[in-house]
């Protein structure tokens, strides 16, 4: 049997629509910024507390998007269920803690490098669909 893993996602977006993207180090799956909740942190501070974290960047709005699950990109076994939020946030976004890279991409022409298996499969899909 899988692992679950609670995770919660943010989806930000520039100017010209593209979305950000994260790479944690050791791992070559781009998928989005986020993270785990703590025991009891709700997820909207979760994910202001990972977004300061990993990207510098202060939460100034979250938008519930959807509730996804796939498998783990990063973790044998294991099954990610994660609440995605559309998101807004100020200040510059740096990669730290253990982000190694940022990508921005176009959800209707993502770049051809390895996407998490929840963006590719369950995110994207979503954001193409006809409102």
């Amino acid at each position: 049997m899988s692992r679950i893993i609670r995770v919660v996602a943010a989806l930000i977006r520039d100017e010209a629509d593209r979305l950000l993207t994260v790479r944690k180090a050791g791992t070559t799956a781009f998928m989005l910024p986020g993270g785990k909740p703590e025991a009891g942190e709700d997820e909207i501070v979760a994910l202001a507390r990972e977004l300061a974290e990993e990207l510098g960047c202060q939460l100034d709005r979250a938008t519930a998007f959807g509730r996804f699950e796939a498998v783990a990109a990063n973790e044998p076994d294991a099954v990610v269920h994660s609440s995605v939020y559309e998101a807004t946030v100020s200040g510059p976004i740096l990669a730290q803690a253990e982000i190694a890279e940022l990508l921005w991409i176009s959800p209707s022409a993502p770049p051809a490098v390895r996407l998490a298996p929840l963006l590719e499969t369950k995110v994207l899909p979503a954001l193409r669909a006809p409102s």
